[in-house]
């Protein structure tokens, strides 16, 4: 791979970005995933992946991280999902009518999560957390939406994406049934329950991010919703599988009303879950005397091959241990990657975040405050490492030679980072603009 950014110019990725430009708003069909989101010119398109490598179309290899944004944690084209999705290619994949494999499928997500009574298959997180509000606001009758606002993301639709910066074509009257509340922070939740008395009908969260719930907040909130009447909802999108294979709800005995899942569940496959309390999830169904609630209806969300996969997923998982890997990986590259950057002297300034499963990276200015500029800098440098990584999610396919390889990168970018650091001025160091952050209002 190039040694440096003289060579490292990715001719064919920079014409195909154009290409992709040319007819696809933002060049891109995820936000984050956009050319706008990595150093200028150094935006890789990928031509294949397998394990925990990609190749772009310039024939580079990378470590990938993060991969899928999150969904693909077993590796590409892992040999359990592959096979699975193979055997049922000549057998059809969507029927005027249930095919068993929902069933099945069906059967397995509540073995895996069993503090679920009910599920319903869809093919991308939105619906599924959208489906949790429309059904909350269905059993409570009330009207208004409370999210956690410390997380960043929860939705496509217009309940969430109007609290954004990008808000534009959203009616303000839809945003104002969205009001906000602190992670871990009972006394302010609480206020703002108080303040909406009768008023909101469930709270939405993430359960556990970059940090541990503090101890009994989760159990404290669930009281909370009950107290109050309203829906507790888990995002599991990122924790679900990560975290356990029952998601953060099995590993932190708290039990959702209704809790979300996608990402990790179908290994790069189009699928997500909406689970919870038959009590509600029955509303959705035609087994209950009250008015019918359009909770989820999609032509593919129960499309057979991604099914397929999402239940070789929870095999394997299960049967392999896959989320202690996945921690144990996690573990190995956090203590790499801080020792490389305390030996360097940006300890406090490359910093790695999370869940051994699911890590993050911060990079500070000389002032210790987040600098786009300086991720630009790291970002460059670990892709002319050959690592692709906007953060250090591992997948189970990644094997000890891979996060040595990443821990020499990140020393080097160290290296880098330290000089930039030095001289007050990362700018030398970027070759063209900086970094952008995904929610923002202009482009």
């Amino acid at each position: 791979m190039p040694e440096n950014t003289r060579e490292f110019l990715l001719p064919r990725s920079r014409a195909a970005n154009e290409r992709l430009h040319a007819m696809i708003p933002g060049g891109a069909h995820t936000y984050a995933k956009g050319d706008d989101q990595y150093p200028e010119g150094l935006a890789p398109v990928i031509s294949h992946g397998s394990g925990a490598h990609v190749w772009d179309v310039d024939g580079n290899r990378y470590v990938e991280y993060g991969s899928g944004l999150r969904s693909v944690s077993l590796g590409h084209a892992h040999p359990r999902v592959t096979e699975a999705v193979r055997r049922e290619l000549d057998r059809g994949s969507n029927f005027v009518r249930p095919s068993i494999m929902e069933a099945e499928a069906a059967e397995r997500f509540l073995a895996t999560v069993p503090t679920a009574e009910m599920v319903k298959f869809a093919k991308n997180g939105s619906d599924a957390t959208t489906a949790a509000v429309r059904l909350a606001r269905a059993a409570t009758g009330r009207a208004r939406v409370a999210i956690c606002a410390d997380h960043p993301f929860f939705s496509v639709d217009d309940w969430f994406i109007g609290t954004t910066p990008m808000s534009a074509g959203i009616p303000a009257e839809t945003d104002e049934l969205t009001v906000t509340f602190p992670y871990g922070d009972l006394a302010a939740t609480e206020e703002l329950l108080t303040r909406y008395e009768d008023e909101i009908a469930c709270l939405i969260l993430e359960p556990a991010t970059q940090t541990e719930p503090p101890a009994g907040y989760l159990a404290a909130l669930r009281e909370l919703a009950d107290r109050h009447g309203c829906v507790l909802v888990f995002d599991e999108m990122i924790t679900g599988f990560r975290w356990s294979e029952a998601g953060a709800q099995g590993l932190y005995g708290v039990v959702p009303d209704l809790s979300t899942f996608g990402k990790a569940l179908g290994n790069g496959f189009a699928v997500s879950a909406l689970a919870g309390r038959r009590e509600l999830m029955e509303l959705g169904g035609l087994r209950h005397p009250g008015d019918r609630v359009f909770l989820l209806s999609t032509t593919h969300g129960a499309e057979t091959h991604s099914l397929a996969a999402a239940m070789a997923v929870q095999a394997t998982y299960v049967e392999e241990g896959v989320t202690a890997r996945l921690h144990a990986l996690g573990e190995r590259l956090a203590a790499g990657v801080r020792e490389a950057a305390a030996a360097m002297g940006v300890g406090d300034h490359v910093v790695v975040r999370g869940r051994a499963s699911n890590l993050v990276f911060a990079t500070l200015d000389e002032n210790g405050k987040p600098s786009q500029e300086y991720r630009t800098l790291f970002l460059r440098r670990l892709l002319e490492g050959g690592v692709l990584a906007p953060s250090f999610v591992v997948s189970s396919a990644l094997d000890d030679a891979d996060i040595d390889h990443t821990v020499d990168v990140v020393a080097q970018a160290c290296a880098v980072y330290r000089k930039a650091l030095d001289a007050a001025d990362p700018a030398p160091w970027l070759s063209g603009r900086p970094v952008k952050p995904v929610f923002r209002r202009r482009a």
